[in-house]
Parts: structure tokens; C-alpha cells; sequence
């Protein structure tokens, strides 16, 4: 049985000696409480959606006060002159991620897309290069290298794991992020942190780490010197499947400016998705706990059984980064990617004879999903063509929810009958 590492650590940092008081709030206080400000309107304990797209101001002395405060970087808690600019509704959810990051700041947009996309845009001038790694999100590496190629920046593509190739992609002057994520989608693997910050530091470049699968409960690649990290918040963050949202945290002063490029770029959040992510952030501890523990049992139970091939999940010893996911990582999270011994049509079987889990994309939320990648992202592509891609026709990718463990292990093995040799 694999051991997994406790829940009541803090990801990124060593246990606490027995005996000792937590240096810092839990996840789980830190996901009720953290960020939160106690003198918000009308004393509400949920944020109250503030649905404003501009704010008044007494008079022009008011206006001069707060564009003075603005202007110092220290702005008024909770308003601004124009919705683009903020909201005190998702300006609640920056401070909570901030606070579950361990970051210096946070800035929400409307999307996981379009947080990602917004830091690359306003950090790369014409003429930059970045280095990605192969198993990134593929529309992230879809904007690389066909928009940010318009623009005249550049990105290599290479191998997770191999970071002499890594190393070795850096172009002096030129370079300016080393881009993964960490687990990757969708095979779970597992950058050493350390040791890309190690290289990007003594290269002089800057490290963004997608960490939506890990999640602020799992890990926190912040603590090991990551400059950026994102999550596509409509995922875990938010946990429901009921809303779309992005975040960027990192250094105050880099996130202030990404803040006022979001001004400029547009893609901000309505506040009542913000209201929605808000809440489900409260949760986030539980629910995550819940999917740590039904992932590493769901991934024993299919690597010991016949008609299963392989599985991919980074509590197992089996996984190529286990020794790297225990050493930066609380828990492996509540995604189980894995392949059918049969063709694609067998897999589409399985997959149709699962009672709990509904077929669709996304993941981290309360409800199970299951997706079959090779028709479901790649399914205009041809075997050979995903093939290329590192996608065969077998893989599965099962995104757990909050489900009794024991209900979802039988699930899977009745569906499995339908293959097993």
C-alpha cells in the first residue's frame, strides 16, 4: 500500500515535530477564512454580489482622495471608479487565493485561458522566447505557437523531465519563461520544482507553473521560488462545475502590473461567478482531501487489475515523478488517467457501462467525470496523428469527485467486466 503523505501538512513545507503548534492556519481554516475582511458590507458572511459596472463619488474632493490613494499603489479596500478595474466581489476571491498561495497577490479573469494568456501577453515584447514543456494543457501550447508566433515570440517545446534538454532550449537575452504545469493533463506527471527554479534563476529567466491539478490544498510552488503560478480556477478553485474563472499569484508588485494590464486586455470575471467561486473556495480543503484519498484508491485498484494496462497517477511508485510528487506534494490529487487493454472501441464500452461518473470534459469538481481524451479533445485527429501526440486510443482520464470511495471502486469494476480478458 502506498503510503501518502499527511493531510495535516502544509504543502511545500516539513510537518511540524510532534508537539508543536502549526506555524500557519490549515488548508481548511485557511480556505473559510483566509483573505477575508470583516468589516465588508452589511456585515454579510458570504461576499454580497456587488453588481456595479462604474462607482460614484461623493464629490471631487472624493474623486481626488481616491485616485491620490490609487495613484501610491495604496488603493480604498472594497471600490474603484470602473468595473474593468475591480470589484469588491472578486476582489474577496484575490485576497482568499492569496491567502491559500501563500503569494504576494492575486489577480482573477474570466477564464483559465485567458489568465494564462493575458500574462504572456503582457510580459513578452516582440522578439521573446519561451521553453514549454510537451505535456501542457494543448491550448496552451496551441497559443504559443500559433498566436504568440504571429507576434513574433517564439516557443520550444520540450520533454518533461529532461531538464538538461530543458537547459539546454534557453536562448541567452532571448528567453524569458520556462512554462509548465505541474501535474500535467493528462498524465500526471510532475516537474521537480527546485530544480526548474534552480535553472531558470541561474539562466535569468522566470518560471509560470499551471498548478490547477495540484491545487493551493496539494502544493504550493510559490515556496520553492516559482515566479507565477495559475490555475484554471474552474476547476478545483471553484469545484461545482457551475462556473468559468481564471487566477495568476505570485510577487505583489508583478501581480499589480498584470492587474492593470487586465484593465487593458478585458478579460475580467462578473462578479456573481466570482460570488460562486468565492463559496466554493470554502470547501476547497474537504473536497480536495476527499479527492486525494478516492484517487490513490481508485489508481490501486485499476493498477492490480487485469484489464487495465497502465495507470497514470503520481502516488503510485509506478509513476515516473512518485519520489518527485512526495517530496513537493500533500496529497496527488483526485485525477486518474489510465489505459484499457483493448482498442477504442472497448474503451468506449467501459466507459458506457460506468453508472456514476457523467462523460465530460473538466475535472476537480463534486461530480465525477470521465472522458475518453482520443474522442473527446483530440477526436478531428486521426489514431496515427494522437498517436504523435502521446494519446492512444485507449486512454481514459477519470476526474473524481466527492463520491464515497467504496461506491466509485465498484462502479469501475462492473463496468469492467465488459473488457476483462
Amino acid at each position: 500500500m502506498t503510503e501518502n503523505p499527511s493531510d495535516d501538512r502544509t504543502p511545500g513545507r516539513p510537518a511540524p515535530e510532534n508537539g508543536e503548534p502549526p506555524s500557519a492556519p490549515g488548508p481548511n481554516t485557511l480556505s473559510v477564512h483566509g483573505g477575508d475582511d470583516r468589516a465588508r458590507a452589511h456585515q454579510a458572511i458570504p461576499m454580497p454580489i456587488i453588481q456595479t459596472a462604474t462607482y460614484a463619488f461623493a464629490d471631487t474632493a472624493d474623486l481626488v482622495h481616491f485616485m491620490q490613494r490609487k495613484t501610491w499603489g495604496d488603493g480604498i479596500l472594497g471600490r474603484e471608479e470602473y468595473g474593468r478595474y475591480g470589484n469588491p466581489t472578486v476582489q474577496a476571491v484575490e485576497r482568499k487565493v492569496t491567502a491559500l498561495e501563500g503569494a504576494g497577490d492575486c489577480v482573477l479573469f474570466s477564464s483559465g485561458m485567458a489568465a494564462i494568456t493575458s500574462l504572456l501577453l503582457a510580459s513578452l515584447p516582440t522578439g521573446a522566447h519561451i521553453v514549454m514543456t510537451d505535456d501542457c494543457y494543448r491550448r496552451t501550447r496551441q497559443f504559443c505557437l500559433t498566436f504568440l508566433k504571429r507576434l513574433g515570440i517564439d516557443t520550444t517545446i520540450v520533454s518533461t523531465g529532461d531538464y538538461a534538454a530543458l537547459e539546454d532550449a534557453i536562448q541567452p537575452k532571448r528567453t524569458r519563461f520556462i512554462v509548465s504545469e505541474s501535474p500535467t493533463n493528462p498524465y500526471l506527471r510532475c516537474v521537480d520544482l527546485e530544480r526548474i527554479v534552480e535553472i531558470a534563476r541561474r539562466r535569468r529567466v522566470q518560471t509560470i507553473i499551471d498548478s490547477t491539478f495540484g491545487t493551493p490544498i496539494n502544493q504550493q510552488p510559490l515556496h520553492y521560488g516559482v515566479d507565477y503560478v495559475v490555475h484554471s480556477a474552474t476547476k478545483y478553485l471553484g469545484g461545482h462545475h457551475d462556473l468559468l474563472a481564471g487566477v495568476v499569484a505570485g510577487r505583489k508588485d508583478r501581480i499589480a502590473a498584470l492587474r492593470d494590464a487586465r484593465g487593458v486586455l478585458g478579460g475580467i470575471v462578473d462578479p456573481q461567478n466570482a460570488y460562486l467561486l468565492e463559496r466554493g473556495l470554502k470547501t476547497l480543503g474537504l473536497r480536495v482531501t476527499q479527492q486525494n484519498a478516492s484517487g490513490l484508491a481508485v489508481a490501486q485498484f485499476l493498477e492490480g487489475h487485469p484489464a487495465i494496462e497502465r495507470v497514470w497517477y503520481p502516488g503510485l511508485p509506478s509513476h515516473p515523478d512518485h519520489d518527485i510528487a512526495r517530496r513537493q506534494m500533500a496529497g496527488f490529487g483526485g485525477v486518474v488517467s489510465f489505459e484499457v487493454r483493448g482498442n477504442l472501441e472497448d474503451t468506449s464500452r467501459f466507459i458506457d457501462a460506468l453508472d456514476i461518473p457523467y462523460i465530460a470534459p473538466s475535472l476537480g469538481g463534486v461530480d465525477s467525470l470521465i472522458e475518453q481524451p482520443a474522442l473527446m479533445s483530440y477526436f478531428e485527429k486521426t489514431s496515427e496523428e494522437r498517436l504523435a501526440l502521446g494519446i492512444r486510443d485507449n486512454l481514459v482520464r477519470f476526474a473524481i469527485g466527492v463520491e464515497d470511495t467504496a461506491d466509485l471502486i465498484a462502479d469501475l469494476a462492473q463496468a469492467l467486466r465488459v473488457v476483462t480478458p
